[in-house]
């Protein structure tokens, strides 16, 4: 990373200034600080922030899989209720907060992207519920979670085949492995089963739709 590095208040100042708090429109019931205009935000990250070194600002958004795993936890507590819960690649906080909403013990939630804990604090905060936040890779990693939930973590080949084979090793000694996918294109269906399916509203100009069918799955 170039630059310099954004500290907690700076970005958290940054993420106030471009985003707006709403409600998803498949999860009502939270309330996220997203991007009002995605584009802009995008061609804001990527020219202003370069010298920071920031990522593209996936946390902005509100992912398909994302709602839809969200949806499902609200819809179905018991997934979670008094249970220990990891939030893989965590974005936004969004199925986080849900898993909290539904009564989890714990939550903990996971990215690399160090601005991702800015946007949790901000979102748990509006929310009023708490996570921990851990902002590096735990693929292959086990804490004995009861629960961990991936929302749209099958886009990349590589990333695909390591979660793939963790989440097999989860499933084997007893942890309920929740998916939340659009159909990304390294999802590995074989090894899935399904549970809902939503019809959830997204931004035209990150995905090929106004809709996406997303399916929240088990890994078994």
């Amino acid at each position: 990373m170039s630059g310099k590095v954004l500290t907690l208040d700076e970005a958290e100042a940054f993420i106030l200034a471009n985003t707006a708090l709403v409600a998803p429109p498949h999860v009502p019931e939270i309330r996220l600080h997203l991007a009002d205009e995605a584009h802009e935000l995008w061609l804001k990250t990527e020219e202003e922030l370069e010298a920071i070194g920031l990522p593209p600002p996936f946390w902005a958004f509100a992912w398909a899989g994302g709602q839809g795993l969200a949806r499902f936890l609200l819809d179905h507590p018991e997934t979670v209720a008094g249970k220990r819960v990891l939030d893989f690649a965590s974005g936004s906080g969004l199925v986080a907060i849900a898993a909290l909403k539904a009564g989890a013990r714990s939550v903990l939630a996971a990215d690399i992207d160090p601005f991702c804990r800015a946007a949790l604090a901000l979102n748990t905060r509006a929310n009023g519920v708490e996570a921990e936040f851990r902002g590096e890779d735990l693929i292959g990693e086990d804490e004995g979670w009861d629960v961990v939930l991936a929302g749209d973590v099958f886009y990349d080949r590589a990333l695909a085949e390591r979660c793939a084979a963790w989440f097999e090793a989860l499933a084997g000694r007893g942890a309920t492995i929740l998916v939340g996918d659009p159909g990304r294109h390294y999802l590995p269906r074989e090894r899935l089963r399904e549970l809902a399916c939503y019809e959830v509203p997204v931004t035209r100009v990150l995905e090929d739709a106004e809709v996406k069918r997303t399916i929240v799955w088990r890994f078994d």
